[in-house]
C-alpha cells in the first residue's frame, strides 16, 4: 500500500510541475512587471491561433535559455480569447511543452493597451519587447524574430 501511495505522490508531483498556473493580468499590471524587472526581460506577445507566434516560441525558449548566465527571463503574454482562459491556454502550453512563465492579458481594447507597451504597436502579433533596466535598453520588435536574428537581439539586450 505504501508503494502505491508513493507512486501516486510522484505522479501528482510530476503533473503539477508540467502544468503551470497562468495568471490573468491587466495592462497596468503587465507594465509594472516590465518596469520593475531587475533582470533583462524578453516579453513576447502571442496567441495559440497565431501560426507565426507558435513558430517562434521554441526559438525564444531555446535562445533565452542560452543566456541564463546573464539572467535573461522570458515572459510569454497570451492574447488568446477569454473563453480560452485559463484551461485552453494551459492545455496548449502543456501540449507544446512551453517552459516559460505565461500570463494572459485580460484586455479587449487594443487601442488602449498597445500604446502602453509601445506607441508603434498596431495590435498585430507576434511582437516582442526587450528591456534591460540596468543598461537603459528598451527595444520593440513588431514582427516575428527568426532564430538567428533573435540571438543577435539578445546579445544587444545583455550588452555583448
Amino acid at each position: 500500500m505504501k508503494k502505491i501511495a508513493l507512486v501516486f505522490a510522484i505522479v501528482m508531483m510530476a503533473t503539477t510541475v508540467q502544468s503551470q498556473e497562468i495568471k490573468s493580468v491587466k495592462i497596468n499590471d503587465l507594465v509594472k512587471i516590465i518596469d520593475t524587472s531587475s533582470v533583462p526581460l524578453v516579453v513576447n506577445f502571442w496567441a495559440s491561433w497565431c501560426a507565426p507566434c507558435i513558430k517562434e516560441i521554441p526559438w525564444f525558449e531555446k535562445s533565452v535559455a542560452a543566456f541564463k548566465d546573464q539572467k535573461v527571463q522570458l515572459l510569454l503574454v497570451s492574447l488568446d480569447f477569454a473563453e480560452d482562459y485559463p484551461k485552453g491556454i494551459a492545455d496548449f502550453a502543456k501540449k507544446n511543452n512551453y517552459q516559460s512563465k505565461i500570463v494572459w492579458l485580460n484586455e479587449t481594447n487594443a487601442d488602449e493597451f498597445c500604446p502602453k507597451i509601445d506607441e508603434k504597436w498596431d495590435g498585430a502579433i507576434p511582437v516582442t519587447l526587450m528591456v534591460n533596466k540596468k543598461r537603459q535598453y528598451r527595444q520593440f520588435y513588431a514582427q516575428q524574430l527568426p532564430e538567428q536574428r533573435l540571438i543577435l537581439e539578445l546579445q544587444k539586450l545583455v550588452g555583448q
